[in-house]
């Protein structure tokens, strides 16, 4: 399978996050397909290729080792300067369900070390997150 392009690689990381607990809910693609229609990084994204680079992410998935082999793929195609971005990604859509299981913690949990994400900004992003999605009841 060929280097994902940076945009896929994002949209890979939702797809494994949400797929973590083996159950891709509706909120959580929901949003996942909200984000690549709103968030700026996919401005020049064709989101007609969402639910390819989807399925590519599903195929990776279910090869041994599937997952680290993702996690490489985000390496090579994420830029360094953007691994932030990637982990936002990856947790707006664990916490779209306001409850984040512990799949979904482990999967990030694993994600920040290999982005070499750091404790503080983890944090950060993890509260931003939890804050945007809160609801009044």
């Amino acid at each position: 399978m060929p280097k994902p392009s940076a945009h896929e690689a994002l949209i890979y990381l939702m797809v494994v996050t949400s797929a973590s607990d083996r159950e891709m809910n509706d909120a959580e693609l929901a949003h996942i397909g909200d984000s690549v229609q709103s968030w700026p990084i996919f401005m020049d994204y064709d989101s007609s290729h969402l639910v390819e680079a989807a399925r590519d992410c599903q195929k990776l998935l279910q090869e041994e080792g599937g997952l680290d082999k993702v996690f490489g793929m985000v390496l090579e195609s994420v830029p360094l300067h953007l691994h932030d971005t990637a982990y936002a990604a990856a947790v707006e859509v664990a916490v779209v369900d306001r409850e984040m299981r512990l799949e979904e913690r482990r999967v990030l949990e694993r994600l920040r070390s290999w982005l070499a994400i750091d404790a503080d900004t983890a944090r950060a992003i993890e509260i931003s997150a939890k804050a945007r999605h809160r609801t009044l009841t």
